[in-house]
């Protein structure tokens, strides 16, 4: 976990693709209250329980991922959003004919806080599993946990 002191600002798998990408050079090792919310959050979340509000973030990146990135954090728990739909909303916003599902993904893989803004929920064409930095089969368990949560 990465915090600027106030909100998180990344959260990685170990061995993860792109691991700590924004992590400063002289960060330090701090106990802090968003980590222990933090904590709480993904334990609720790896009990199987929708984990509700996430904990305050402070996402830095360029303006396409922020964009990106905020559609992520709209996801609902248990749900699935292809990288064509995303680019579709993203021409729609901002007034252009089309966008790059390629493009949404180069975003969508440079999510800085993993889980919580959830990359893992975005799909293929058809619901193909395709690309997750943290790897396909996080992203398979994840959202099997996810849907046997909203199942039950």
């Amino acid at each position: 976990m990465e915090s600027d002191g106030i909100a998180l600002t990344g959260l990685w798998f170990n061995e993860q693709k792109y691991f700590a990408d924004s992590l400063a050079k002289n960060s330090e090792a701090k106990n802090l209250p968003i980590f222990e919310e933090t904590k709480a959050w993904l334990d609720r979340y790896f009990k199987g329980e929708n984990p509700g509000k996430i904990p305050a973030v402070h996402l830095a990146g360029t303006k396409f991922r922020l964009k990106v990135w905020k559609i992520l954090s709209k996801i609902s728990y248990g749900k699935t959003i292809s990288y064509g739909h995303i680019a579709n909303k993203l021409a729609n916003e901002m007034d252009i004919q089309k966008m790059s599902a390629q493009a949404v993904g180069g975003a969508v893989k440079h999510n800085p806080i993993a889980i919580i803004i959830p990359c893992h929920r975005v799909v293929g064409a058809n619901g193909n599993m395709t690309g997750y930095a943290a790897g396909i089969s996080r992203k398979v368990k994840l959202l099997e946990m996810e849907k046997k949560t909203t199942n039950s």
